[in-house]
């Protein structure tokens, strides 16, 4: 087969791999959101995202990793100077530690489905913003082909995933200051109605 129809095909398993990767979290997210409504609508959210979690998972995300993985290293062999290149030892790393991230999201995956949820809503959005760092690692070091690449990339996406962060917490506090005067009754409503 042609190198660049290899590359495509591996640009196409990276992009599917990295929807799944973003997808997940959101679902783990709303899973463990899902925990604090009435126990009607606990469990049928529940059982929805977790069916939602093993459908993408296992349709998407693993078979995607595993086809970036093959193709990735198909491409190695075609063309065996690109280990010569930091740059690519650098993504291998970079994609070493995504690797990481999708285990850990298997474990979540896992322990979800026992109706364990140890993760506060918060702490897995903190957890999403791994894999923009990730992705803008690997993109910035493949197109740019450079360490300084690298660093440029990384500094712009830790300032993103900052502000994104603080985005994120203020949009929470607006939001529970919006769910608090929601459930206060409001003042004419407590006063008593005159009867004549």
């Amino acid at each position: 087969m042609d190198f660049l129809y290899v590359k495509s095909i591996h640009i196409i398993f990276v992009v599917s791999w990295f929807a799944a990767l973003f997808y997940i979290v959101r679902l783990f997210i709303y899973a463990t959101e899902a925990q604090t409504k009435d126990d009607i609508a606990r469990p049928i959210l529940t059982q929805q995202l977790l069916i939602m979690q093993r459908k993408l998972w296992y349709i998407i995300g693993w078979p995607a990793g595993i086809g970036t993985t093959v193709f990735g290293f198909w491409m190695i062999f075609m063309n065996p100077t690109y280990l010569y290149l930091p740059w690519m030892w650098l993504k291998l790393i970079a994609v070493g530690f995504l690797y990481m991230y999708h285990w850990q999201c298997q474990r979540i995956l896992g322990q979800q489905k026992q109706g364990v949820f140890k993760f506060s809503s918060m702490r897995l959005r903190l957890f999403n913003e791994l894999a923009t760092i990730f992705l803008a690692s690997i993109v910035f070091l493949v197109v740019v082909k450079s360490t300084s690449g690298l660093m440029w990339g990384m500094l712009g996406t830790f300032i993103f995933a900052a502000v994104l962060m603080v985005a994120v917490y203020v949009y929470k506090l607006t939001r529970n200051k919006g769910t608090a005067s929601v459930q206060t009754p409001s003042a004419q409503s407590e006063q008593p109605t005159k009867t004549n």
